[in-house]
């Protein structure tokens, strides 16, 4: 079969062929359809995870078609559409992964293929509103945002939520669940046209974070924000105490921009702040996701869809952080 192989760090994506994977009980072969990129693949190629061994086929989120079965008790799922979650072993514990806990594209082979080999349990059906590459989209970065929002910051519909650096996959995302809830959404972003995108969208209003008293402008356009969800922290991370509300939750899954600054302990205790890391989510989450995703109809924000064969042109895309929405790779 063929397949997206990475060789090295800093390397190119080869379109190689690779042995067609082999089953074992509880386990079932989809052929890929559709495949979506994550920050998580373009780190990988950046060589920013520990113990990588090489060749690697990357990709976490994938939809197609199930060609092959271990179990005959499986063989209800042949020729069926599925889009796969990509997260397995999360453990016994809802509020925390497990050490046993993997992501589908790394260390195991992922949907950067003609094929990829997943548990039964991890198949969901693509849902009927979707096309192949929509389906891929939402997983990974949709289940992420999912879980801060539903889980961590316990969303309610009179909540205003702010999401951080609008245009990543989960970023948008967030924008989508919270308005498809009824919340009142805001944005920042460095892009005045994304901060547009996002309002076309439903947002009720955004700032460009590059703008001088940027955080006072937000303070002012919104009234105070109750949930705020951010994927980037870095210095910008101690501006969140000027526009919270009391009782405001701050949910970080990413720390593209640095660490956490020194913030002014002062507030977080007297306004009653939580402030709660998350990364991905449990079976149970990305099955109520789903079901979020059918009942409201929604469908992901795709920004581009590359053929296979231009998968560097993707992720150069995605290092560029120029994109809107998902992008994803078509076969």
């Amino acid at each position: 079969m063929q397949a997206l192989v990475l060789e090295g760090i800093n390397q190119k994506f080869q379109l190689n062929e690779v042995e067609k994977p082999i089953l074992k009980s509880g386990e079932v072969l989809v052929k890929i359809k559709a495949a979506a990129l994550n920050r998580r693949d373009y780190w990988i190629t950046k060589g920013q995870y520990a113990g990588l061994k090489f060749p690697i086929i990357l990709g976490s989120d994938g939809s197609g078609i199930v060609s092959e079965v271990f179990d005959k008790t499986d063989e209800h799922w042949l020729n069926q559409e599925v889009v796969i979650n990509p997260g397995s072993n999360w453990g016994e514990n809802s509020n925390f992964q497990s050490t046993d806990f993997k992501i589908l594209g790394l260390p195991e082979d992922g949907t950067f293929a003609e094929y990829v080999k997943v548990k039964v349990k991890n198949l969901f059906q693509k849902p009927s509103h979707l096309s192949f590459h929509e389906a891929a989209a939402f997983p990974l970065a949709g289940i992420t945002a999912y879980r801060a929002l539903f889980t961590k910051a316990q969303l309610q519909r009179s909540d205003k939520v702010l999401i951080v650096g609008v245009g990543g996959g989960a970023a948008t995302f967030a924008l989508q669940w919270a308005l498809a809830f009824g919340c009142k959404v805001y944005v920042t972003s460095s892009s005045d046209k994304k901060i547009k995108n996002a309002m076309n969208l439903g947002a009720k209003g955004g700032v460009n974070y590059t703008s001088e008293n940027w955080d006072q402008e937000l303070k002012n356009l919104s009234g105070g924000i109750d949930v705020i969800i951010d994927s980037a922290v870095g210095e910008g991370f101690a501006k969140h105490l000027t526009y919270i509300n009391a009782g405001g939750r701050i949910v970080f899954f990413g720390a593209t921009a640095g660490d956490m600054p020194l913030l002014n302990s002062r507030i977080v205790f007297w306004k009653q702040l939580q402030i709660l890391g998350t990364t991905m989510g449990t079976a149970e989450e990305f099955k109520a996701m789903h079901q979020f995703i059918t009942n409201h109809n929604i469908v992901p924000i795709i920004d581009e869809v590359f053929p296979f064969e231009k998968a560097n042109e993707a992720i150069a895309l995605m290092e560029n952080s120029g994109q809107f929405g998902k992008i994803v790779l078509k076969r």
